[in-house]
């Protein structure tokens, strides 16, 4: 199964942000009042997506400090994507957030990002204020995938999968999946305590609206919305559909 993102170009310069490990990782900032918003994309996506983009410029026009990142191997980051993990590119978001904000956050996180805030929110503890999910996909190396592509993954063997939103292929990787068995979340409790809103399509054909009330049921915080958008695809980024987004944000800055 197929988790990715769409993005456009047309982002500019960006800095780097270096881990005590020597990884780069590539940023964009502005200044403004907290809890400053931090954008995780989707899986093969990056900062130059257009939900990403819409919430810098929002940012900038409404006075909100605000974070974009690319992971390690995508995007403008260097590195190979192949080494790509959930648990490598939290270490870097964590690492991101820690030197460049001094305080609190909310973590929007677009499909595989919003599985990725999850991990996030626990190891920054106490410092995330909300979470948004957009077609959040925690889990998916378990749900996403058949018992036979499980089974490649296993024996060490990368997936070659169609792309419905590009020309090139989706990669999976065996050490992102092994990495992801790990890190399964829905199973058990939650331990976030502040505002989650989680935005889904009902038209989403790479995640399926359960998942979205699967994660509502497990996370133990009270303040839990669940918005379903009639003919919304996973991507989420029409017009109408970013207006959401910034609707939902807003209460949360």
């Amino acid at each position: 199964m197929a988790i990715v993102s769409g993005h456009v170009t047309g982002v500019s310069e960006s800095g780097f942000h270096t881990l005590a490990d020597g990884r780069r990782v590539a940023f964009r900032e502005r200044a403004g009042r907290g809890p400053g918003l931090v954008f995780l994309p989707g899986y093969m996506s990056d900062m130059a997506g257009s939900k990403a983009t819409a919430l810098f410029d929002w940012a900038g026009d409404h006075n909100r400090a605000s974070l974009l990142l690319d992971y390690s191997g995508c995007g403008e980051s260097p590195g190979d994507f192949a080494e790509g993990t959930l648990s490598r590119w939290c270490e870097e978001v964590v690492s991101l957030i820690a030197a460049r904000s001094d305080g609190r956050v909310v973590l929007v996180g677009s499909s595989m990002g919003g599985w990725l805030m999850l991990l996030a929110a626990r190891a920054l503890d106490g410092r995330v204020a909300a979470l948004v999910g957009i077609a959040a996909a925690p889990d998916f190396t378990d749900w996403g995938y058949n018992a036979e592509q499980k089974a490649r993954l296993a024996a060490g063997e990368t997936l070659l999968l169609n792309n419905p939103y590009g020309p090139e292929p989706t990669f999976v990787h065996p050490g992102f999946w092994t990495d992801g068995q790990k890190l399964r979340q829905l199973g058990h409790d939650i331990p976030f305590d502040g505002p989650v809103r989680l935005l889904h399509g009902q038209a989403d054909a790479d995640v399926p609206p359960e998942i979205s009330f699967r994660l509502a049921a497990a996370l133990r915080s009270e303040d839990v919305q669940v918005t379903l958008v009639k003919g919304g695809d996973h991507r989420l980024s029409r017009e109408r559909d970013i207006a959401l987004l910034l609707r939902t944000v807003a209460p949360l800055t």
